[in-house]
């Protein structure tokens, strides 16, 4: 009868612990602003794997994005985690869950995504452009210079590219359909290049990143623009508006630097 008696004791037990874990697990997590990052000692920031965000080059890291970051770590005295996701849609959510701090890649900052997300000032400055081949590259057929051309063409962009928005606005300007291929599985450099193989005929890119991509592959042509100059920050969650402050007065002193001026000189002239 003992034996049974702590048996219930210990089953009670553990029903009262499982149902405290739960409401615990339940409780919204606390705001992680400015100063909870520094207290904590760390900060964690999430880019893009490419020639502008992250990119390995032998057994060096490099990328515009890694060096503003490490500019940043140095001068905050905080250990930056860097992750790697090439998906915006993937980085805004770990943004949300507090799984990162930071998103810091080049995000065209919309009003849909103000809503639901605080921006920094302006980073960058960039343009979309229709990345095709060259007549030479393409069995003598000049590349599309009018928007009107693009009626009934399938161009290829990545799944969850913000460059959907503006398509389908462009579509409805022409007046005409504009077939958009979304890829779950490439980056957009990756479909500049199966451009260049000719495996796809047209994808969208942003300006600077398509420029320095023309020239390693001299099959493609980027002349052709898709939309009005944007302008590109990182992004926070919104109830960080200390972080986003601290951000914007770090980056006002940055961008006057000369060393901003060498970095942005290495990734985009």
């Amino acid at each position: 009868m003992l034996i049974y008696f702590f048996l219930l004791c210990a089953v009670a037990g553990t029903m009262i612990l499982l149902r405290h874990l739960s409401r615990l697990h339940d409780q919204p997590l606390l705001p992680r602003d400015y100063r909870e990052i520094l207290s904590s000692g760390g900060m964690n920031v999430v880019t893009d794997y490419n020639t502008i965000g992250y990119f390995a080059s032998g057994d060096t890291a490099l990328g515009f994005q890694l060096e503003m970051v490490r500019a940043l770590e140095q001068e905050w005295g905080v250990k930056v985690n860097i992750f790697l996701e090439n998906s915006l849609e993937e980085n805004l959510k770990g943004l949300q869950e507090q799984r990162y701090d930071l998103v810091a890649r080049n995000i065209p900052v919309s009003m849909q995504l103000r809503d639901s997300f605080a921006f920094t000032d302006p980073i960058t400055y960039n343009k979309l452009v229709l990345v095709q081949r060259k007549a030479l590259f393409n069995e003598g057929m000049e590349p599309i210079r009018q928007h009107l051309e693009l009626a009934g063409k399938c161009i290829h962009v990545t799944g969850d590219s913000p460059a959907i928005l503006r398509l389908n606005n462009l579509s409805h300007e022409i007046g005409d359909t504009i077939c958009i291929e979304r890829d779950p599985t490439y980056a957009s450099e990756q479909l500049v290049m199966m451009v260049a193989a000719g495996d796809i005929d047209f994808t969208v890119c942003d300006e600077k990143v398509a420029a320095r991509l023309a020239e390693v592959f001299p099959e493609i042509d980027t002349e052709t623009e898709l939309s009005f100059t944007q302008l590109e920050s990182w992004a926070v969650r919104r109830d960080s508006p200390a972080l986003l402050d601290s951000l914007n007065g770090w980056l006002h002193r940055f961008r006057e630097s000369k060393q901003f001026a060498l970095i942005y000189r290495r990734y985009y002239e």
